[in-house]
């Protein structure tokens, strides 16, 4: 007997809100994503550094759950982890969060609600993800990073053997809610690191974009509330845009192809981050590599150097510091690699000719870009 090739397409529905006040009782927007045929059953996993920001928040999401009696899920439980990267590198975490849910006896039909930064919804996401093969995960990011970029994604992971998301998973969440609130309580440093993603994905995608960033440049650097709020629902709104669009015109949610467009940058970023110890947060690291890139497409011909001053320029206008030392260590290059075979392909990487002009390149002059880099570490030097 023989079988026919056969093609799996899974059509899942990917729900992104923005909204103010998600807790609030008259504010809907969570009860009706979460409301189904019967009331379901809810575990919230919250960032401890927003706790200690929001100590009501749980009093809140009860009185909420109390107000949208019937429509929002029974919560039965509220754990809290440490944000930042320190949740992606201890294994004992995403161990004891998987002891949760089995003490609760999540099944596939009760909700995750995982509150925090990129890295705790990159952990809660991937326990969600492999207990009884998938659990109903909410996301609600806290940080413009997230709420701008990873939190729309369908990615979850956790590092192990000193590398970034060496295991994960790719799940689509059953809701996205970007609450803007939550937002208020960053400091200055985790409010600007959604820039850097927003400034690359509006240069792979949006010239008109990067021009309103531009404009804004002043506000933004001195954290507006307004004109960030533009910037995170646009570049939220591109990111997913890549995500979900038909596979005919480039879209790879699942990764099968080595194309990254949206990693532009990143090989370096992940790099820094990892020699710096994850002192160099991860917006800054991508700042850093987006200038880096620049630096290597002017000096080999590929960008003009209008078009790398507008780079650079912005990304120091919103406040970024682009110049570091270990842009200087011999082991940046090795990101180069990582970054490979993290793809399991060729190398490929995303430069820009312009802006909003992205073409992918298969080859890298490493010595080139060691010089460069070295010439952007001299002045972190000085």
């Amino acid at each position: 007997m023989t079988l026919r090739d056969a093609r799996v397409q899974p059509d899942l529905p990917h729900r992104v809100r923005f909204t103010r006040d998600a807790f609030a009782p008259g504010n809907a927007v969570l009860a009706e994503l979460l409301a189904g045929a019967e009331p379901g059953r809810a575990l919230v996993v919250v960032d401890r550094g927003l706790l200690e920001a929001r100590p009501d928040l749980q009093a809140n999401m009860a009185a909420y759950a109390a107000a949208h009696c019937g429509r929002f899920p029974v919560i039965v439980g509220f754990r809290t982890l440490p944000g930042g990267e320190a949740v992606k590198n201890d294994l004992s975490l995403l161990e004891e969060l998987l002891g949760v849910f089995n003490h609760h006896r999540l099944d596939r039909h009760a909700y995750v609600i995982a509150i925090g930064g990129g890295a705790l919804l990159d952990t809660v996401g991937f326990a969600a993800a492999v207990c009884h093969r998938g659990l109903r995960l909410v996301r609600m990011p806290t940080t413009t990073l997230s709420q701008g970029d990873s939190g729309v994604g369908v990615k979850n992971g956790v590092n192990m053997f000193g590398q970034k998301n060496f295991i994960g998973s790719f799940a689509v969440p059953h809701a996205v809610v970007n609450d803007l609130a939550l937002l208020e309580n960053l400091g200055d440093r985790d409010w600007r690191c959604g820039l850097s993603e927003a400034v690359k994905v509006a240069l792979l995608k949006d010239a008109g974009f990067f021009a309103e960033i531009e404009r804004d440049a002043a506000l933004l650097a001195q954290r507006d509330p307004a004109a960030g709020d533009r910037v995170w629902e646009r570049s939220a709104a591109l990111h997913l845009e890549h995500i979900v669009r038909p596979a005919a015109q480039g879209g790879d949610p699942f990764e099968l192809t080595t194309s990254r467009p949206l990693d532009a940058g990143h090989w370096a970023a992940h790099q820094l981050e990892r020699l710096s110890d994850f002192a160099i947060r991860h917006g800054e690291a991508v700042a850093l590599g987006l200038a880096l890139d620049a630096d290597y497409a002017e000096a080999t011909g590929l960008l003009s150097a209008v078009d790398h001053s507008r780079i650079v320029g912005l990304l120091a206008a919103l406040g970024f510091d682009l110049h570091h030392c270990l842009l200087a260590d011999p082991r940046l290059i090795a990101g180069v690699e990582a970054f490979r075979e993290h793809l399991g392909g060729r190398l490929t990487l995303t430069l820009f000719r312009g802006v909003g002009r992205p073409v992918e390149v298969y080859t890298l002059d490493t010595d080139q870009m060691a010089r460069v880099a070295r010439e952007r570490a001299s002045v972190a030097a000085r």
